[in-house]
């Protein structure tokens, strides 16, 4: 009996030098793929925020829906159209995408305040917090999906300063103030730079960084920025996971302290990332951060 509760006890003191560190940082949380799906993985997720918000963190999640997303269109009876892979967002879609957004939204606000934290929901169109422009794919128009030019953080600063968890999803204005529908990991990248954010954790649908993507032993656990630059100059790195990465060297490069990629399918992965000295994911570090694990 005695044992298991030391083992409890060596897991909080584990996890002290982290809280200590970055207690009263800002914690960006980008929450989407699978993880989204799951009853229970949602909650611990949730869970994770709330007590990272608990201990002294101030984080924020910025969250996705592609999923949930491509079942209502599937549900109005409309085809999908893409081009170069790419979902093409046309006005009826863009509706739709608002709706689910804003319906997954409220119901991550509704677990955290049944945790006994108060949070608030918003879209990038709330105090014109992010400002977009078309984007095009290869040239060619992919209709109301938005590149983020701009970000004005000022709401969600006013949030964290009265003791708020802010929950964002990816909606914005261009200058016509249309809406236009964002990739959550450009938003959650945009608002972590402009914030200077202590760090910005990517949940995913897989486990991390990869030295070889056909060995799974490979999982890079620390990637300092030297190393995950020549990492993306190799070519090693393909698919999905090198916009990703190319995503999170912009963030480092503009005053993001570290960058965190993890499977959000493991339950509880942002404590064992965040509070655990090997952590489940590849934990990126920009050149002055500090190194914990060293294996």
């Amino acid at each position: 009996m005695y044992e298991e509760l030391i083992k409890k006890a060596e897991v909080l003191i584990e996890a002290l030098p982290y809280i200590e560190r970055f207690n009263r940082k800002v914690v960006i949380i980008k929450y989407g793929g699978s993880a989204m799906l799951d009853e229970n993985l949602q909650k611990q997720v949730i869970q994770d925020a709330v007590l990272l918000k608990l201990v002294g963190f101030k984080p924020i999640i910025v969250h996705g829906g592609g999923k949930e997303i491509s079942k209502w269109v599937e549900k109005a009876g409309m085809e999908a159209r893409f081009v170069n892979g790419l979902r093409v967002t046309d006005e009826p879609t863009m509706e739709i995408a608002e709706m689910v957004l804003n319906r997954v939204n409220k119901t991550l606000v509704k677990m955290i305040e049944q945790l006994g934290v108060h949070s608030i929901g918003i879209s990038g169109k709330d105090g014109g917090m992010l400002h977009v422009h078309k984007k095009l794919s290869r040239g060619e128009d992919i209709g109301l999906v938005g590149d983020i030019d701009r970000v004005n953080p000022k709401i969600l600063n006013d949030l964290i300063s009265n003791d708020y968890l802010p929950v964002v999803c990816p909606v914005g204005y261009d200058d016509n103030f249309d809406t236009y529908n964002i990739n959550a990991d450009d938003a959650a990248c945009a608002i972590a730079k402009a914030m200077k954010v202590e760090k910005l954790a990517f949940l995913s649908d897989v486990p991390g960084v990869y030295r070889d993507p056909s060995d799974p032993t490979s999982l890079i656990y620390e990637l300092p920025y030297d190393e995950l630059t020549t990492l993306i100059e190799s070519g090693a790195i393909t698919g999905g996971m090198l916009p990703k990465l190319k995503s999170c060297k912009d963030a480092i490069d503009n005053g993001v302290s570290r960058v965190h990629i993890m499977d959000g399918r493991v339950p509880h992965c942002v404590l064992l990332e965040i509070f655990t000295n090997q952590g489940i994911g590849t934990a990126i570090l920009s050149k002055n951060s500090e190194r914990y694990y060293k294996g």
